[in-house]
Order: structure tokens, then sequence, then C-alpha cells
């Protein structure tokens, strides 16, 4: 479930209140007259089943309610009522399928957005994968796919080419195309440090490398891979399933391919540098475009789903 509080503008509560009793899948309506004081107006509070919500949502967009007033949106972890579980059973469709695009939108837009904390994030994975592919170890390559904050741009850009929000797509390429390039300046340097100190070596980097070779040495598996990771990835946004976020983070080389590269250019090891920066648009671009397919997919599935709620509501 979602509970909704709004404040609306007094001469517009009488409308969302009509609206919240017309929409199915909505319990525990609260009006409370005149008790907001910054915006002005009324405020009203609902719980209503999360399969309903994105409707709901965008039919208080369209009274123009977020402009005149407010919409916070929470979720419901606990709710012990009959007319809760009722609601829910009306509502058309699974909770757990549902998209509430708006949500989508403002989570993308908060993660996608270029900042300090997300440059040092990717910086830090980006020298902890440098760590690992010298010295072959798997382990730390896990790490920093774990730590590395990239698929936050990379949904941003997904759910930009489904929504249609060019501003979207501008703010999430840049937070990739330039935290890639800090990052592995960075780790350039980085790297030149450690073999000042005598623990990185060349011929640690031209060894065989078992565990880590596939890193500069991408295949169609690689593209593979990054879709599928691209799907899981959208479907725990969309889904509030945040925990399968940790599964796609280990499911892809898009960190440790930059880390790779920017080690093999700090020993001007050329073959390996552009193999690495090959490994990682590869990465990218299935991440995109399996994740934008997924959102399609979708949408379209999602509006299939209510027209046939409401044609059968109509018959």
């Amino acid at each position: 479930m979602l509970h909704l509080r709004l404040i609306t503008p007094a001469d517009k509560t009488d409308d969302v209140v009509s609206l919240i009793e017309k929409t199915v899948g909505t319990a525990h309506l609260v009006v409370l007259p005149g008790t907001a004081r910054n915006p002005a107006g009324d405020v009203v509070m609902v719980d209503v089943a999360r399969e309903a919500g994105d409707e709901l949502v965008g039919a208080l967009r369209d009274l123009d309610l977020d402009k005149t007033g407010s919409i916070a949106v929470e979720n419901i972890d606990l709710s012990l009522s009959a007319r809760a579980d009722r609601a829910e059973d009306d509502a058309p469709g699974e909770g757990a399928d549902a998209v509430l695009w708006e949500q989508l939108s403002d989570a993308t837009h908060e993660e996608s957005t270029l900042s300090i904390t997300y440059v040092a994030f990717l910086t830090l994975a980006t020298m902890i994968a440098a760590c690992g592919v010298v010295l072959d170890n798997a382990i730390l390559i896990v790490g920093a796919m774990a730590v590395g904050p990239e698929f936050g741009p990379l949904a941003g850009l997904c759910t930009a080419a489904v929504r249609r929000a060019p501003g979207l797509a501008w703010r999430s390429l840049i937070a990739l195309l330039v935290g890639f390039a800090a990052a592995m300046l960075v780790t350039v340097a980085f790297s030149l440090f450690m073999e000042a100190v005598n623990l990185f070596s060349i011929e640690q980097l031209d060894a065989e490398r078992p565990n880590t070779n596939f890193i500069y040495r991408p295949d169609w598996f690689s593209f593979v891979v990054a879709g599928l990771a691209g799907c899981a990835g959208m479907l725990s946004l969309t889904s509030a399933k945040s925990g399968a976020l940790v599964g796609v983070a280990i499911s892809v080389t898009t960190v440790p391919a930059a880390a790779n590269a920017a080690v093999a250019f700090s020993y001007t090891e050329y073959r390996q540098a552009w193999g690495s920066t090959e490994q990682l648009l590869l990465n990218l671009l299935g991440i995109v475009l399996a994740g934008t397919l997924t959102l399609l997919a979708q949408k379209w599935l999602w509006t299939s789903q209510r027209e046939r709620t409401a044609a059968r509501g109509q018959s």
C-alpha cells in the first residue's frame, strides 16, 4: 500500500475527494479542512493500493495539485486493516508488477545527478578494481562492482528514453561521462603511485590473469550478461525490490573495465586499454538497451491490463 498526503486549495478539495472516492483501490480517506498553512489549504490523506497509485497520482497532477498544493507519497511497510486488504483485492493487477512512473522519475533524477559523493564512490570503486585486476583477485572485482554507483545514471537514461525526458537524459549522460573520466584519471595517478612504491608492476598486468583477463577480452557473452543485468536492475527499481540491485552490481564489468583501461594506459599497454574500453562501452550499451526495453514492456503490459479492467467494468 501507498500513503498519499495531499495539500489542496479549498476550492479544489471537493474535486480531489471525489476523484479519490471514484478510484478503485483506495481506503482510509481523511480530510482535515483548513489545517495546512504553507501552502494554505486543506489536508487530504488516503491509502491506495500500489497498483492503483500511478493512475491516482497522474489524475491529481491533471488537477494541477502539484503546482497549487502538494502531493507526497510514502510506502506503507505494514497495514493491519480489512479495508486495506479489500482495496488491494479490488485494484487491478498485482502491486509487485505496478510501475509508479513519477516515483521512478524522481528516484532516477536523484541517483543520476553528478555530485561529489557520486564521483567519490565511482573513483573509489575504480581504484579497488585496479587492485583487483593487477592482483588477479576476483573478490576485489566483486567488491568494486558492489561499490560502483554507475547504475543510477544508466537507469536515468532508460527512464528518460521511455518518459521522453531530455533533461534527465542529459543529466545522466553528464554523470556517466564526467564520473568515469574523473575516476579513470585518478586511477591512472593511483597506478603510477602504486608502481612507484613497488606494489604494481607491468609483469603483473601482462601475466595470464585467469580470474580477470575477461575484462579486456569482450565478446558476445559480455553483451548478454549486461542485457540480463539491465533487465534485472530496472525490474528491481520499478518493483521496489532494491535488494536485487546487489545481484546486478556483481553481474556487469563496467567499473573493472574502466579500472583495467586506466592501469593499462598508465603502462602504455594500449591493447589492453582498448579491449577494456570496448568491454566498458559494450556493457553500458547492453544495460541501457535492455533496461529501456524492460520499461517499455512494463508500460505496455500495465496499460493493456488497465484497458482490460476498464472494459470489464463497462460490460
